[in-house]
C-alpha cells in the first residue's frame, strides 16, 4: 500500500509537475485576494484568454513565448482601461467584448499557420511535460510577483476597497490600478506551462474566494489562500497520477470541491448565529 500511495514521486515528470506547482500557488493565491476583494474576476478570465493571439505572433517570429503573452495580456488591460474610461459601456461589456475579439484572433492565426505546437498545451496546460526551462521562469516570475503583492498589499487592499479613499490617502491609484494589471499578466504567464490558458482562471478566483468564506482577515485571507491553492494543486498532481486524467482540470475540480465545503460552512455559521440571536 505504501508503495503504491508513493508511486507517484518515484517519476521525473511527476516530481517537476509537483514542483511547478508549489511554484505557481503562491503568486495565485495571493493576486486572487485581490481579484477577489476589487471584483476582478472577469478581468482576470479577460486576459489569460486574450494572451492567445501574443503567443501564436511570437512563436511565429522566434521569439519567446512568455514575451508575446506578456505584450498581448497588457495590450488588452490598457485597451479595457481606455475603453471604459472613454465610452458609456460599462467596463464588464468592454471585457466581454476585448477579450472574446483577442481570443478569436489568437484562434484565426493558430489555424492560418503550420506548427508543431498541439493547441491543447496552450489552452490546458502540459503540467506533465514541464521542463528546467519552465521551472526557471514561473519560479522566477513568482518571486517577483510575489515579493510585489506582499511589499504592496495594504496600499493595495485600500485601493481595491475604496479608490477614492485611496486617492485622499495620497496614493497614486494609476499606479496601483495598472500595476496589479501587470502584475496580472505576468501572473498568467508563469500559469502557462501549468494550467494553461483555459484554466488559468480557476487558479486566480477560487482560492481568494475560499479565503474569502473562512476568515475576515485580509492578513489571514492571504495566508489561508496560499494554503487552499497548495493543497488544491499538490492534490490535483497526485489524483491526476491515479485517476488517469489532466492534472490541470483536475486541481479546478479540487479548488471547487474546497469552495463548495467552505461555502456550506459558512451557511451553517450563519445559520447557528442566526437561530441564537
Amino acid at each position: 500500500m505504501a508503495e503504491t500511495l508513493l508511486m507517484p514521486f518515484q517519476f521525473p515528470f511527476m516530481q517537476n509537475a509537483f514542483l511547478i506547482a508549489l511554484i505557481v500557488s503562491v503568486p495565485t493565491a495571493l493576486l486572487s485576494c485581490f481579484l477577489v476583494l476589487k471584483g476582478w474576476a472577469l478581468m482576470g478570465d479577460a486576459v489569460s484568454h486574450a494572451v492567445l493571439p501574443g503567443i501564436v505572433l511570437a512563436y511565429v517570429l522566434g521569439w519567446p513565448l512568455i514575451v508575446g503573452a506578456f505584450a498581448a495580456g497588457m495590450l488588452t488591460a490598457v485597451a479595457t482601461g481606455y475603453l471604459s474610461d472613454n465610452s458609456r459601456v460599462k467596463q464588464d461589456t468592454v471585457m466581454g467584448v476585448v477579450f472574446s475579439g483577442m481570443f478569436g484572433l489568437g484562434i484565426v492565426i493558430f489555424v492560418a499557420i503550420r506548427t508543431n505546437v498541439h493547441l491543447d498545451h496552450i489552452l490546458f496546460g502540459n503540467m506533465l511535460g514541464v521542463g528546467p526551462q519552465d521551472l526557471w521562469t514561473a519560479g522566477s516570475i513568482g518571486l517577483v510577483v510575489s515579493v510585489a503583492l506582499l511589499l504592496k498589499w495594504r496600499d493595495l487592499m485600500l485601493h481595491a476597497f475604496d479608490p477614492i479613499q485611496a486617492r485622499a490617502a495620497g496614493l497614486r491609484v494609476g499606479v496601483l490600478h495598472y500595476g496589479l494589471l501587470t502584475i496580472l499578466s505576468l501572473t498568467i504567464v508563469a500559469t502557462l506551462s501549468a494550467t494553461g490558458l483555459i484554466l488559468a482562471v480557476g487558479l486566480l478566483i477560487a482560492p481568494g474566494a475560499i479565503a474569502f468564506l473562512l476568515v475576515r482577515s485580509f492578513g489571514h485571507m492571504l495566508v489561508v489562500a496560499v494554503a487552499a491553492c497548495m493543497v488544491g494543486m499538490l492534490g490535483g498532481v497526485y489524483l491526476s497520477f491515479f485517476l488517469d486524467s489532466a492534472p490541470a482540470p483536475t486541481i479546478v475540480l479540487i479548488l471547487t470541491a474546497i469552495f463548495l465545503v467552505a461555502f456550506v460552512r459558512r451557511q451553517v455559521l450563519t445559520r447557528r448565529v442566526s437561530a441564537t440571536a
